[in-house]
């Protein structure tokens, strides 16, 4: 796509994400699910004491999380910083141990896995790191980062064999193959982000989480990377669980969009409805604080979030965005609401959900 094509578009990635067709806007469409998350809660105890230590609370980083991703989807996960997104994605590939609830992947509950079992599973299983420096071993030659997946699988043995099927991944990446002997420090950050990719898809998996993978890029690079991992995609038919926090490139990677404010989902649907008509105050100001790029826009309507997120180890009782949100009512404090259909295509947990008119009136841009 031309520059100027996407510039029209008012994306610098280009078009925007097609919904599959078997994603439905209640998350239950057609075809079963590759991945189940039910009731999934991770608590990190806070401790006092050196010798002795008791448990004086917990930081509730993920707290009641459920959700289903389709074969062949992407869904996103967005949220502020601090929201139990990257939390939630090391839940799912068994890197964190959960405090309680169920994770299905493709068929099997894998919340308890241990040892021989699990690694069979992580073969099906792979994720891409935020950071493309430190994701990298730099005592290790490209080449060894990612073909380790085949020595620690037992797969493509011989070092001619190996070297021949991690040249091939780099150049289906975009990375020169004749770079096999370097390291990680002679790349730029866009060339390190896809050896993550290509580590990633060593073992072909079913699953790729994607965990804020342009975030350290620029946004010429960032572009790349997005296309990309779409290319892969499409070429091995990944299903894709994508954090960000970039509204645009979420709307642009994937299907459906999970909203995140403190350890919960607060809304779930399809790209279009989500971000066309929210109905959670929280995704309407998410929404709103995007900045356009219309120099003759004003800032001046906007209704922006004001205060700071609340600490994670003390969550607000009930609704936990009830402290900051201009349409919290008395109820929002005693009683949690649940994430129900609202009508629109989404759902969305909230007593007083957000109308057209109000959304217009936050300022944001795709409410019409």
């Amino acid at each position: 796509m031309s520059a100027s094509a996407a510039a029209d578009r008012g994306s610098p990635f280009g078009e925007e994400r097609q919904p599959s067709s078997t994603a439905r806007p209640d998350g239950d469409g057609a075809g079963d699910p590759l991945v189940q998350v039910r009731d999934l809660v991770k608590h990190f105890p806070i401790t006092q004491g050196v010798v002795f230590q008791r448990k004086v609370g917990a930081v509730q980083a993920v707290d009641g999380v459920s959700f289903d991703v389709k074969r062949g989807e992407t869904l996103g996960i967005v949220g502020e910083t601090g929201c139990g997104k990257s939390t939630t994605a090391r839940l799912v590939m068994r890197l964190l141990e959960a405090t309680s609830g169920e994770v299905r992947f493709d068929g099997q509950d894998i919340t308890h896995l241990k040892g021989a079992r699990l690694k069979a599973v992580r073969r099906d299983m792979q994720m891409i790191f935020q950071d493309p420096y430190s994701s990298l071993n730099p005592r290790k030659t490209v080449g060894s980062i990612i073909g380790e997946a085949f020595a620690v699988h037992r797969l493509e043995r011989g070092k001619e064999v190996r070297r021949r099927a991690v040249q091939t991944l780099m150049e289906t990446v975009g990375l020169n193959p004749e770079h096999y002997n370097r390291y990680p420090h002679e790349f730029s950050g866009g060339q390190r982000q896809r050896i993550g990719v290509a580590r990633a898809l060593a073992l072909k998996p079913k699953l790729l989480i994607a965990d804020e993978p342009v975030s350290a890029l620029d946004v010429s690079i960032q572009a790349q990377v997005l296309n990309l991992l779409r290319d892969m995609q499409r070429q091995f038919g990944l299903t894709l669980i994508f954090i960000a926090h970039d509204l645009s490139v979420v709307r642009h990677m994937c299907d459906r969009v999970a909203v995140m404010y403190l350890g919960k989902i607060v809304e779930i649907g399809p790209g279009d409805p989500l971000y066309g008509f929210p109905r959670h105050p929280y995704t309407g100001a998410l929404l709103a604080a995007v900045p356009v790029a219309d120099p003759s826009a004003s800032a001046e309507g906007r209704r922006l979030l004001s205060g700071d997120v609340p600490s994670p180890a003390n969550p607000p009782s009930a609704c936990r965005f009830h402290t900051r949100c201009p349409k919290a009512q008395e109820l929002c404090s005693i009683e949690e609401p649940l994430l129900e259909d609202k009508g629109t295509g989404t759902r969305a947990a909230c007593h007083y959900p957000l109308t057209r008119e109000e959304v217009t009136e936050m300022g944001v841009r795709s409410a019409g």
